[in-house]
């Protein structure tokens, strides 16, 4: 009878499931006196993976190939600012409380950047910029919707690193192990207790997500503004039953986190912007004509300039900058 050898090869598969997944034992390396932090790292990637995909995805839907990182210029610092206020005001004990410290709000290499305030500050900045081009909104929105959830998912890496944002107790094999010192304080949980990693749940359905609105986006012809509706459902879908897992300190409504209840109403949102875009039925391309009469406009100030006394300079400059807003007010949309 031949000898069976499951043992030697079972066991340290089935220790390793037992044991979970380790944590990183550092999150931040030094280049001489430099610090290097992990946190800091996953978002840049992100950001960089999100504006090399959505430049490409924007030229093929014909727009500019300089346009995304103009954007990306003044929607990604405007996006950071935005995400630490909202951590900042959704979780004003750690920073207003009796224990707080306001010293604390600029270090955002320690954690906490909400990503709803991240989200509302950049496409409030790349809105401003395209209209103030006299440029459509929609295709760059849609552009940039599945790019997104890529950068999120790997800017959730940077929780791990952190030992931070994990969800309740598990006893699944793909638990995860956290250090004492980053369990919560005053916790009585018994040595080797796992935890949900719910930095991986959404990582995983991040990356899940923008492959299903990939292939979407390649099989229907959404009208502009869908694709990013798309987003806005896709992400909060996921976030909502990933958020009622962490066992982090959060302000409540009703029994519910108050992300759960900002990932419903943003749902909603993402309901509305897909059935409204859909109406409204705009390309989801960039037309020919986009931005052209702000750029007629400027090109016709500077050949009449020499031509005009400086009073009518003065005057044509007036009249021409305004109708030139009332025209990139109305070709926005």
């Amino acid at each position: 009878m031949m000898p069976t050898m499951p043992t030697m090869l079972t066991m340290p598969f089935t220790a390793a499931l037992t044991a979970g997944i380790p944590s990183p034992s550092s999150a931040v390396w030094y280049l001489g006196p430099i610090p290097v932090r992990a946190y800091a790292l996953c978002i840049l990637i992100g950001v960089f993976v999100a504006v090399w995909w959505s430049d490409r995805r924007y030229r093929a839907r014909g727009g500019r190939p300089e346009l995304v990182l103009d954007v990306a210029i003044v929607a990604v610092p405007a996006g950071i600012v935005g995400a630490r206020l909202y951590h900042v005001i959704s979780s004003p004990d750690d920073y207003f409380g009796p224990n707080g410290d306001l010293a604390r709000i600029p270090q955002t290499w320690q954690g906490g950047l909400g990503i709803w305030g991240g989200i509302a500050g950049g496409v409030l900045a790349g809105v401003l910029l395209l209209r103030h081009r006299g440029l459509r909104v929609a295709p760059l929105a849609d552009a940039v919707a599945p790019t997104l959830l890529v950068a999120q998912a790997i800017g959730r890496l940077g929780n791990w690193f952190n030992q931070e944002l994990y969800g309740s107790p598990t006893t699944l094999p793909w638990g995860l192990r956290i250090d004492d010192a980053h369990l919560p304080a005053g916790s009585t949980y018994p040595p080797g207790t796992l935890f949900h990693p719910t930095f991986l749940y959404e990582c995983l359905w991040n990356l899940a997500a923008a492959a299903v609105i990939v292939w979407l986006d390649r099989r229907h012809r959404f009208a502009g503004g869908q694709v990013f509706g798309l987003y806005l459902m896709a992400y909060t879908a996921g976030r909502s039953w990933i958020e009622m897992l962490r066992i982090d300190d959060a302000h409540r409504v009703l029994g519910l986190r108050l992300n759960v209840w900002t990932s419903l109403l943003v749902f909603a949102l993402g309901v509305l912007v897909f059935v409204v875009a859909g109406r409204l039925g705009r390309p989801t391309t960039v037309d020919a004509h986009d931005g052209q009469s702000a750029a007629d406009d400027e090109q016709a100030e500077d050949q009449a300039a020499p031509e005009d006394s400086d009073a009518d300079d003065i005057v044509g400059a007036g009249v021409s900058e305004e109708e030139s807003a009332d025209e990139s007010t109305l070709e926005s949309f």
